[in-house]
């Protein structure tokens, strides 16, 4: 861009083989930043051609003849003769054959310096009239166009419509399973609304739109955002009588009560009515969505055929719309938030096999970093660890991708049980960090962080690192609130007890015990199995090896019980060895 600015401002010129200077070095300004190199260059071109170029940038990077034809209503000869002049010049570039003509600008940069050199006032002219040229030649295909009319008629202060453009972008956006680009543009909507002189359809059209809002943030699991999107409609939907509205609202603080606040009465408070008010108006979004969340916070509080019931709900509806990425997710949930915790092995391994397979079909990052996870902890669940690790790897790319912070956390504390059922004790422990770390930074599920923590203390203590805090490890684990994790957390306990010295053997055998009995009454099936594997562990160590060999036929029969292959041949394989 330098030399090209010396070669416009003819400082420089060519001659025989080599650049010279035209001028005393000591004449010659040097520009101070990249921005001004740039503004040099433009401003050495004549009025009109810096005119159409200026339009150029308020587009966009790359603008069609014929929309710059539009906006600018020049004739055809004297604006192929600019745009000839700033390609010489090589500002842009062009694609395509006239009249079909693309023009680009040859650095994002370029065009950035250029449309900041626009005084306010012309730049909200450019913006309207661009809108106006995008509707007018684009009519029959105005869908390609929702964004770009969403910005130009908010960067030309044309909120009403604006906020119209939005509302088309965010859900064109969310029927591709996009959450993130329907994040955007409902924020959008709603500084566009707030912009409007409030009007009672303006105030409808408030919550309507922090009401979707919402309910994008609850799908992503920023549920924080997600109680300050809907936060300020609350009061409005319950004077307005807005049902649709109230029951989804409903839904959004009740996925925040259970994943943020760890409360369940005042989760199943809000889910119950939202679901109750969903059944009563017939409304079948607002229907799926509580039964979702609903399901949800009952598979954590281990009422496992209750959260089924709801969740093929949800999934027959998604199935009458034929909703790929919705039909994904919900399968998704059931093999990771029933048929896993309940320890139906196989069930959960065919279920999500049939979410990666509509999560392909689909082909969104949404649905595969969702399916990806919950097919990779099936195979985990199964003892399939080489094909857990294959998918668990692709679920924590797509999850990163997309700031889709729970999902890549499970995907990582997966990925740290994978490698810690090889043996790995040092390759698990990054990402135990990891998931701690986005659940953390997702601020939902503090018990959650617990059960991880717990088992990195597990793993480090394999892994021969002693330098154990067990008091704080102890006050942490009393702090847990999900009825899942009881048994696991008791159990890891309990290895970490039997593995740290020779003086803790009859504590981590009250913790075996305690782990057995919170499984067996939370029917945590396959954590059940792995419970009695750890008591036949500890009792080998004890001496004790008819009772090693009962506990291990009890995790014997658990795992053929449920279907858990791989953890069934390497029980046996124990056996065998006693």
């Amino acid at each position: 861009e330098f030399i090209r600015s010396l070669k416009d401002l003819k400082l420089i010129e060519r001659k025989n083989g080599a650049y010279h200077l035209t001028r005393d070095i000591h004449d010659v300004a040097i520009p101070g930043t990249i921005q001004d190199v740039i503004m040099a260059r433009v401003d050495s071109l004549p009025e009109a051609a810096r005119g159409v170029l200026q339009a150029g940038s308020a587009i966009e990077r790359e603008f069609g003849h014929d929309l710059i034809k539009r906006v600018l209503s020049m004739p055809e000869q004297e604006l192929l003769s600019h745009l000839s002049a700033l390609k010489d010049s090589e500002l842009l570039y062009e694609r395509g054959i006239y009249p079909q003509s693309t023009y680009i600008f040859r650095h994002a940069l370029t065009r950035e310096v250029v449309y900041n050199s626009i005084l306010a006032a012309r730049r909200k002219k450019l913006h309207m009239e661009i809108a106006n040229a995008i509707e007018e030649i684009y009519k029959d295909s105005l869908d390609e166009h929702y964004e770009a009319l969403a910005g130009h008629y908010v960067g030309g202060d044309g909120y009403e419509k604006g906020a119209e453009y939005c509302r088309r972008a965010a859900r064109k956006h969310e029927k591709a399973a996009a959450l993130n680009d329907s994040v955007a543009y409902a924020e959008k909507r709603v500084a566009c609304l707030e912009r409007l002189p409030r009007s009672s359809d303006v105030e409808k059209q408030l919550i309507d739109t922090r009401t979707i809002l919402g309910l994008y943030y609850t799908q992503m699991n920023h549920f924080f955002e997600a109680r300050d999107a809907v936060d300020p409609v609350v009061e409005l939907a319950l004077k307005r009588n807005d049902k649709r509205r109230v029951a989804q609202i409903y839904t959004v603080l009740g996925a925040y009560s259970h994943f943020v606040k760890e409360s369940f009465t005042e989760a199943f408070k809000y889910l119950g009515e939202a679901l109750q008010i969903s059944e009563e108006i017939n409304d079948i979004v607002s229907l799926v969505l509580a039964s979702n969340w609903l399901a949800l916070a009952l598979a954590c509080n281990c009422e496992f055929e209750k959260a089924l019931t709801h969740l093929e709900r949800a999934l027959e509806i998604n199935a009458a719309a034929n909703s790929l990425w919705g039909m994904a997710s919900i399968k998704s949930n059931t093999v990771v938030f029933v048929y896993g915790w309940q320890g139906k092995c196989e069930l959960a391994y065919q279920t999500g096999l049939e979410a990666v397979r509509l999560a392909e079909e689909s082909g969104d990052a949404y649905s595969k970093a969702q399916a990806y996870t919950s097919h990779g902890y099936s195979c985990w669940y199964k003892g399939l660890l080489d094909e857990a690790e294959q998918y668990l790897l692709q679920a924590a790319d797509h999850c990163n991708r997309i700031n889709l912070y729970s999902w890549g956390s499970n995907a990582n504390i997966a990925l740290g049980e994978v490698y810690s059922a090889r043996g790995d004790y040092q390759k698990c422990q990054p990402y135990y960090d990891k998931g701690i770390s986005l659940a953390e930074r997702g601020r939902f599920a503090r018990s959650l962080t617990i059960y991880v923590r717990v088992a990195l203390a597990r793993a480090k203590v394999l892994n021969n690192e002693k330098d154990i805090d067990l008091e704080s490890l102890y006050m942490n684990t009393a702090e847990n609130k999900f009825k899942v994790a009881d048994g696991w957390i008791s159990r890891d306990i309990a290895e970490i007890l039997l593995n740290i010295d020779d003086w803790h053997i009859s504590e981590a055998e009250d913790w075996v015990k305690k782990a057995i009995e919170a499984d067996n009454r939370n029917g945590t099936m396959w954590q059940l199995g792995m419970d009695y594997a750890a008591y036949a562990d500890l009792l080998k160590r004890k001496g004790d090896l008819p009772g090693a060999r009962e506990k291990l036929g009890k995790a014997i029969e658990i795992y053929r019980e449920c279907g858990a292959d791989g953890w069934l041949k390497k029980a046996r394989k124990d056996l065998a060895e006693l």
